[in-house]
């Protein structure tokens, strides 16, 4: 498949480069940035911003599929209107671009977050552990941007019949759990945080599986490990941190206080060993 990457030069985008050579797949690459200075110059590379609709529409000829991972990955870095704008106007023209191009297959980067998460001033929860049913509390620009994103593939779903499009809430997407750990350390707030993370490498898989996998319209889907970074009990730390919070599912060792099985059935996703 010959598949335009948009934030191609950004962490998940570089995993996701990584993974989509060894399947096999041809890229084209978006990026504001540079690319890596070791990137395959042989792989093409257009520099452009995601609010230059037209350039989105030249950049995405010829391919059969879009991953969407440009944005403003998380709050506090610009003022708030920008982080708003740049990330719904970005996946607008994005979603837009590829119904130009005859793209039926979209992938774009979302966030647990689009529910209202770590970065509220107080996390509201319904129940534990948080599935894609879960309702939207979001309160902040970066959220409440996810969340906007992801009505907007609804939205595309809705008129485009042929087209399916999925929506991915990464959560702190790392290497490896060490790298997981040694970050969370130095973050007061982790439990705002639920202790949640993301292997690169696993994040990338689902990226690459929903432009093939067999669901029609529009997709949100948890994409998290299946356990947190503590080696405290889950059950224990929702009773010491979130006791007003119900357990409605399994949340036993030091499972993830995120449901990825939709992902699982979907997609064919699973995030795999833990200790990589």
């Amino acid at each position: 498949m010959k598949i335009a990457l948009t934030g191609s030069s950004g962490r998940v985008g570089q995993g996701i480069v990584t993974r989509a050579l060894a399947q096999g797949h041809e890229l084209v690459l978006i990026d504001r940035l540079d690319s890596p200075a070791d990137q395959d110059p042989f792989i093409p590379f257009i520099r452009a911003e995601m609010s230059d609709y037209e350039a989105m529409v030249s950049a995405f000829a010829g391919c059969d599929g879009l991953i969407h991972m440009a944005a403003i990955p998380s709050p506090g870095r610009d003022p708030d209107h920008v982080i708003h704008n740049n990330n719904v106007v970005g996946s607008y023209n994005a979603l837009r671009a590829a119904v130009e191009n005859g793209i039926k297959r979209v992938c774009q980067a979302s966030s647990v977050n689009a529910i209202g998460h770590a970065f509220s001033r107080k996390p509201r929860y319904d129940y534990f552990p948080l599935d894609e049913m879960h309702p939207n509390y979001s309160e902040e620009p970066y959220s409440l941007s996810k969340w906007i994103c992801e009505e907007q593939g609804e939205a595309f779903a809705r008129r485009y019949d042929d087209m399916v499009i999925a929506s991915m809430r990464f959560h702190h997407v790392v290497p490896d759990r060490a790298i997981a750990i040694s970050i969370y350390g130095n973050n007061p707030n982790v439990d705002k945080h639920l202790w949640a993370w993301t292997r690169l490498d696993a994040a990338a898989d689902a990226c690459l599986l929903s432009l093939t996998a067999p669901f029609k319209g529009h997709e949100a889907f948890y994409i998290v490990a299946p356990n947190t970074i503590m080696d405290t009990p889950s059950l224990e730390l929702a009773a010491r941190y979130f006791p007003e919070v119900p357990v409605i599912g399994d949340l036993s060792g030091n499972r993830s206080f995120f449901n990825s099985s939709k992902a699982e059935r979907l997609l064919g996703w699973h995030h795999g060993e833990a200790e990589r």
